[in-house]
């Protein structure tokens, strides 16, 4: 399986799907990092402007919507998500960290 790209551009909206799409697939990354940010307390505007590419200060009422979306989707991964998908696990943490 091909690794995930390390900064892509993000939907307005995450996946609400009940499996893993190839859009969680392509934003694993991305997951990972608001998953890292929240637990650090980060504030979701310089994630937002970071993580997602989106300017809070110039797109307020867009910027929180992904933001919310995303790390909803991110926490559902850790918790229901990747614990189906071990080929995408593989891909970001090796196969010897997954047995």
């Amino acid at each position: 399986m091909q690794k995930p790209p390390l900064d892509p551009d993000v939907a307005d909206a995450a996946p609400i799907d009940s499996m893993l799409t190839p859009y969680d697939h392509e934003h694993l990354i991305t997951y990972l990092r608001l998953i890292d940010a929240d637990a650090e307390g980060a504030d979701w505007r310089e994630v937002t402007r970071i993580v997602l590419h989106i300017d809070p200060t110039s797109e307020p009422v867009r910027a929180r919507r992904p933001f919310d979306s995303h790390l909803a989707r991110a926490k559902w991964m850790t918790e229901h998500g990747m614990r189906r998908d071990e080929d995408l696990l593989k891909s970001v943490v090796g196969p010897m960290h997954c047995s």
